[in-house]
């Protein structure tokens, strides 16, 4: 099986969803530095802001498209499918990172955001979708449940 990516046929500007994961990088390295739940919990709601519809409203990514225009930062278009799911696992880990930091697990948090950041460190540096990989990896062990 060729390896192959999320799609779901509509375009989104990767070079937004990078300016995207700028400030998720930020808010998560703010999160550690502060240990502000607060943060985790405003940057969950944008996650679902932009997950569920909403993205009209979600600070990040108004601050992303100002950012783009300003700085004449050319758009790149790509499919939406794995920049989608990628937004789920970095929802999925601002979440779990909260409860971690909340049960007072100190351990459970450095290795929560070390991997949060790694991944977030790979889309925003190299353009590497970690998401990607992972439903190649998953699609290859239960090949139905993606047919």
């Amino acid at each position: 099986m060729a390896q192959a990516c999320p799609l779901i046929f509509r375009q989104v500007d990767a070079t937004v969803v990078r300016i995207n994961t700028l400030f998720v990088f930020g808010a998560v390295s703010a999160f550690l530095i502060t240990h502000s739940v607060a943060i985790l919990v405003l940057l969950a709601v944008d996650f679902a802001l932009r997950l569920y519809g909403y993205k009209h409203i979600s600070p990040i990514q108004n601050l992303s498209l100002l950012i783009q225009k300003k700085l004449s930062i050319p758009s790149k278009m790509e499919d939406a499918g794995a920049k989608r799911l990628a937004a789920f696992f970095g929802l999925g880990f601002t979440i779990a990172l909260a409860v971690v930091h909340l049960l007072g697990i100190q351990w459970g948090v450095m290795s929560i955001a070390t991997i949060y950041l790694a991944c977030a460190g790979l889309e925003l540096l190299f353009g590497y979708c970690v998401g990607c990989k992972i439903y190649y990896i998953v699609r290859k062990i239960f090949p139905k449940a993606f047919a």
